[in-house]
């Protein structure tokens, strides 16, 4: 049996894998959140014995090491972490403390002797585009945000380690993914939630902005071919679509969706974080999906139709 440690377990994205990895009988997933951001009801449900939840904090030495004592992990999955633009922008010293978690993981991962190490980082590394669409391997990586920093860290972290003691790792850079589960703070769930209630949806800023929106079963489906294939090692993967949709075009999208009442209000600009662009280079994940992106439009009705996308919402 393949054992597997995903932390973060109860957010959205990590949550999801769990709930891929466990349809292979063959898989033993642990995964392990302290419910800082995320939830109960995202928890992965399996109908085989082959699931465990805990819940404990990464950042907490001794609570990793317990674990990491109890199961002899093949694989990590590295995905804990404070995130939302707003959230982490508001503390800041909150996702400073995530770089315990990268000690305590990778120090650990190490001396287990883990075959291969995911770590879960960021488009947010990118910053400002400098180059359209963004490449894993030209494109400077310069936001001075604390969470982009703490994600680059994790990526040095990945590369010292293999230097150092052989842990093999991959790196994800995610650009914005949603589905069902996601956290009713962020744009997409957000948008959708105010939209179904006839309430004004509100834009910081102008809507200028773009995004690349990834369905959460084509980012899955990339992630566990990675895993299972045998793809990626050693090296970084933009995980996310490559089409660019503004702010605005997206509110507009969801109203004619929703056959919504609601008023497109602007709010002034936010101080940081709200990047102008967004536009991954995908020909890595476009080669292990074999096929095309879910459009939008579709994504967006499977949210709306998802009844634990109602349940973590009030609708």
């Amino acid at each position: 049996m393949i054992k597997i440690l995903i932390t973060g377990g109860a957010g959205f994205i990590p949550s999801c894998l769990a709930d891929e990895l466990l349809k292979d009988p063959n898989n033993k997933v642990i995964a392990v959140d302290n419910f800082l951001t995320g939830s109960p009801a995202k928890i992965s449900k399996s109908e085989f014995d082959n699931y465990q939840f805990i819940e404990g904090d990464c950042n907490n030495y001794q609570q990793m090491e317990a674990i990491f004592d109890a199961y002899t992990f093949d694989f990590v999955f590295h995905y804990a972490a404070v995130v939302g633009v707003k959230r982490t922008t508001d503390s800041p010293i909150s996702v400073l403390k995530d770089v315990d978690g990268l000690n305590n993981i990778f120090k650990l991962s190490a001396e287990r002797k883990v075959k291969r190490i995911f770590f879960s980082s960021s488009s947010e590394v990118y910053g400002e585009p400098v180059e359209m669409p963004q490449s894993e391997k030209t494109t400077p990586l310069n936001s001075k945000l604390p969470y982009a920093i703490v994600k680059n860290l994790g990526e040095a972290y990945c590369r010292s380690y293999t230097h150092e003691y052989g842990l093999k790792y991959t790196i994800f850079r995610f650009f914005n993914t949603y589905g069902p589960k996601q956290s009713p703070d962020f744009v997409m769930s957000k948008f959708i939630k105010q939209a179904l209630n006839n309430q004004d949806i509100t834009i910081y800023g102008d809507g200028a902005q773009t995004r690349t929106f990834c369905y959460i079963d084509d980012n899955i489906e990339a992630t566990v071919k990675t895993l299972n294939e045998n793809k990626f090692v050693n090296d970084v993967i933009n995980i996310g679509n490559d089409k660019e949709t503004s702010i605005l075009e997206l509110a507009r999208i969801i109203i004619q969706i929703t056959e919504s009442k609601s008023k497109i209000v602007f709010l002034p600009p936010l101080k940081e974080g709200d990047m102008t662009r967004r536009q991954p280079n995908s020909s890595n994940i476009k080669g292990l999906l074999n096929r095309d992106f879910l459009p939008l439009e579709e994504g967006i009705k499977k949210v709306i139709k998802s009844e634990i996308y109602k349940k973590l919402n009030n609708l």
